[in-house]
């Protein structure tokens, strides 16, 4: 979060590396809340969220071209906007609904209290049209809350594409975060124009023994999965330790697998027998 912050508010371009499976691509969606923005209808009148999301993330295709990246953020910020106007957008509706009954009213009333021929029939203010451009003119100055973009497998960039993006980077001045594999910040530097421009960088590392414990304590599972909440003996906390070594990805899914162990057999505790059942279902790819 201090990086990210950071990042926001110097607008820098901050490089965000780290092996597979150490939560990377989580931590970036979790504070930029990009799964509300998703969730989130930009043309309803529904409440806005608060604090207002003003965090992009963007994830770019295998095969990106530099168009498609630039059409593809500028949705995305569009989506931001959107959600900034809700509330506006909300008072927008109520207002206009109370003219329009209102106006309705008026309507019958002149039907059967004034002579169409000979009377001048008076006109209501403001009419519907004035407040809907009233408000159209509001909702136009709300500008743009996003200040910072967070762009996920951003080693699928390629040339062209990073030229795309730190153009994009110029023309908006708000802060730029990249995420990818070890290896990243070295390609980076084989481009002077967009290294230059790179002001942080913060490396992921896996989860130490430590926290690990500290999760299995506090009985830590990811969502969907229910395990038993008797505490953990130490020889079963170290296993666990021993196979994730610290990658989150891996620790998730053998909590995964272990309660699929305990269902099948019937168990009540997570033991050390039923985490090395569990890690024999386990394929472990290099971390």
């Amino acid at each position: 979060m201090e990086f990210c912050e950071a990042c926001r508010r110097y607008k820098y371009i901050g490089l965000c590396y780290g092996p597979s499976g150490v939560g990377k691509t989580l931590s970036a969606r979790t504070y930029s809340r990009w799964d509300k923005v998703r969730q989130s209808d930009r043309w309803t009148s529904g409440p806005t969220e608060d604090p207002l999301l003003d965090t992009v993330f963007y994830t770019p295709a295998v095969i990106n071209a530099p168009g498609n990246i630039a059409a593809d953020i500028r949705h995305a910020h569009d989506t931001l906007k959107d959600l900034a106007r809700r509330p506006l957008r909300m008072e927008k509706e109520k207002k206009l609904e109370s003219i329009h009954r209102r106006d309705e009213q008026h309507a019958e009333k002149v039907l059967h209290a004034y002579d169409w021929l000979t009377e001048r029939i008076p006109k209501p203010r403001p009419t519907y049209g004035q407040v809907a451009r009233e408000y159209g003119e509001k909702e136009w100055r709300i500008g743009d809350p996003t200040s910072l973009i967070m762009i996920d497998e951003a080693d699928r960039l390629r040339m062209a594409s990073l030229e795309q993006v730190r153009a994009i980077f110029d023309a908006q001045e708000i802060g730029l975060i990249l995420i990818g594999m070890p290896g990243l910040e070295k390609r980076l530097a084989r481009f002077p124009q967009f290294y230059s421009r790179i002001g942080f960088v913060h490396e992921f590392r896996p989860l130490g023994a430590c926290e690990i414990r500290q999760l299995l304590e506090q009985h830590w599972a990811s969502a969907g999965v229910e395990l038993p909440q008797k505490p953990l003996d130490l020889e079963t906390i170290a296993l666990i330790i021993r196979i994730t070594g610290g990658n989150f990805r891996l620790l998730n899914r053998l909590l995964t697998l272990t309660q699929r162990i305990l269902e099948i057999n019937s168990l009540k505790e997570v033991t050390k027998a039923a985490v090395a059942a569990a890690r024999e279902s386990l394929v472990i790819g290099q971390v």
